[in-house]
């Protein structure tokens, strides 16, 4: 009896230290303010029931996070989304009765959690830029030189990007948020993300490809983080078209924005194994075999900033919220 007791003791060790290994404890991903997650380009909340950012609202509020997800509009400057998204930390703020959020922001969300943080600092405790937009894309610029203003072709691409927004919207319940696609690409270009910056530059690296300041003097943090690989798994469909796209870059990419253009404060790190898919864990889960899971790289985060900000959470309940506004 007394050797059994010693051998369920040695288990309940084990899996603790397991636990403690992997990040899967009670309180591990539980921040003092709450987390809002912010899509990119064609982006939605859920997509007839799937996640953009797939499964990770959940593995954060499983360990203790508040979690929001931000609906804005698939296709719109970075202002203008900027302005939807201020709307909606407002709300969260009013829900929770927390003083302040951590916008987390994937490739478009990076410089559109970055707009609100520039004008209303007093509401954000971090921004962090995963596979973010923020020097430009060569992809947009590509698309931008290859299509002439005004010219038959942009308006038969406007159409074509309008009727997709336009089935985002029916599917995830955000059809009657404004799109305007040229307005997007325009943003996204490097000449578009230069006159960005020049308004809204806390967190941007002044040199060409090292870190930015860690704490903005508006008191903000900034962190980053992306992939560097376009084709990761065999499985994954998505894969071949990453590859594609990531051919019109001469540095190392995630298939549509190159690794120096998506730093910002603090580097977390700028070469994981991902295109710009994995590192919102899509498709559907499927990523590198020999890489860090994309959810981990969020926890850990989570933790991080759980550190940051203070040793006390706060204390909401932990929950995955869509917020529509």
């Amino acid at each position: 009896m007394k050797r059994i007791s010693l051998l369920i003791l040695c288990v309940a060790i084990a899996l603790n230290a397991q636990a403690k290994l992997f990040g899967h404890q009670s309180g591990y991903t539980q921040t003092k303010y709450p987390i809002v997650l912010v899509h990119g380009l064609f982006g939605f909340d859920s997509l007839a029931g799937f996640d953009y950012f797939y499964g990770i609202p959940q593995t954060l509020s499983k360990d203790g996070a508040t979690v929001f997800v931000a609906q804005i509009s698939a296709t719109n400057s970075s202002e203008v989304r900027g302005e939807q998204l201020l709307t909606q930390v407002e709300n969260v703020l009013a829900v929770t009765g927390a003083q302040k959020v951590n916008l987390i922001g994937h490739s478009h969300g990076a410089p559109t959690a970055r707009y609100v943080a520039s004008v209303a600092p007093e509401m954000v405790a971090s921004v962090t830029s995963v596979g973010g937009v923020n020097k430009g894309s060569k992809v947009a610029d590509l698309v931008r030189s290859t299509v002439p203003e005004d010219s038959a072709a942009e308006a038969i691409a406007v159409k074509l990007a309008g009727g997709l927004t336009t089935l985002i919207g029916l599917l995830s319940g955000g059809s009657d948020l404004p799109q305007d696609g040229l307005s997007s690409l325009a943003a996204l270009t490097t000449e578009g993300s230069v006159a960005f910056n020049a308004h809204y530059p806390e967190g941007v690296p002044t040199s060409t490809c090292g870190d930015g300041d860690s704490q903005a003097d508006n008191g903000v943090y900034y962190y980053s983080w992306t992939g560097t690989s376009t084709y990761t798994n065999v499985l994954d469909p998505a894969d071949p078209a990453m590859l594609i796209l990531g051919l019109a870059f001469d540095e190392p990419n995630d298939g549509l924005v190159g690794q120096c253009s998506t730093h910002l404060g603090k580097v977390i790190g700028d070469d994981y194994k991902m295109n710009h898919l994995d590192e919102i864990n899509g498709l559907l889960g499927i990523h590198h075999l020999f890489e860090t899971d994309p959810k981990t790289l969020y926890r850990q985060h989570a933790n991080r900033l759980q550190l940051q900000g203070s040793s006390h959470a706060n204390d909401n309940p932990s929950a995955y919220v869509l917020v529509r506004c």
